[in-house]
């Protein structure tokens, strides 16, 4: 268990691993239920992509979880023009494209799992 509280630390900050997905799985077991305890942990709480706490300009670090994958993401303002912009979680993990694989917008009621204290300025016409 200890190794695998270490694993899931190192995922959620990024701390010598590229944080884009990982499967909750071991030996076929499922290990959701433990990343969500490792979660809590680094103060990251559910809530909505529309309740994340966020302005243009800035992004938040989150997690999504879908069956037995988490991915990691982040919630910010997409900016189309000066007058047009869209609140979504974006994935790492980028498809053949190269855009967002997996993108929650703010009209969905999708769980995922954010820290506002890990808030970061981005620059709002390069997201990526």
């Amino acid at each position: 268990m200890v190794l695998l509280d270490a694993a899931f630390s190192d995922f959620i900050t990024g701390r010598g691993v590229e944080r884009v997905k990982l499967e909750l799985t071991i030996e076929g077991r499922s290990v959701v239920q433990e990343f969500l305890v490792a979660l809590e942990k680094h103060n990251f709480t559910s809530g909505t992509v529309a309740g994340t706490l966020v302005q243009p300009g800035e992004r938040v670090p989150a997690f999504f979880i879908k069956d037995s994958t988490v991915f990691f993401g982040w919630v910010f303002w997409e900016k189309f023009t000066e007058m047009k912009l869209r609140k979504l979680w974006g994935s790492s993990h980028r498809n053949k494209k190269g855009d967002w694989a997996i993108q929650i917008p703010s009209n969905k009621a999708t769980t995922i799992y954010t820290n506002l204290l890990l808030k970061v300025e981005m620059d709002l016409n390069h997201p990526v």
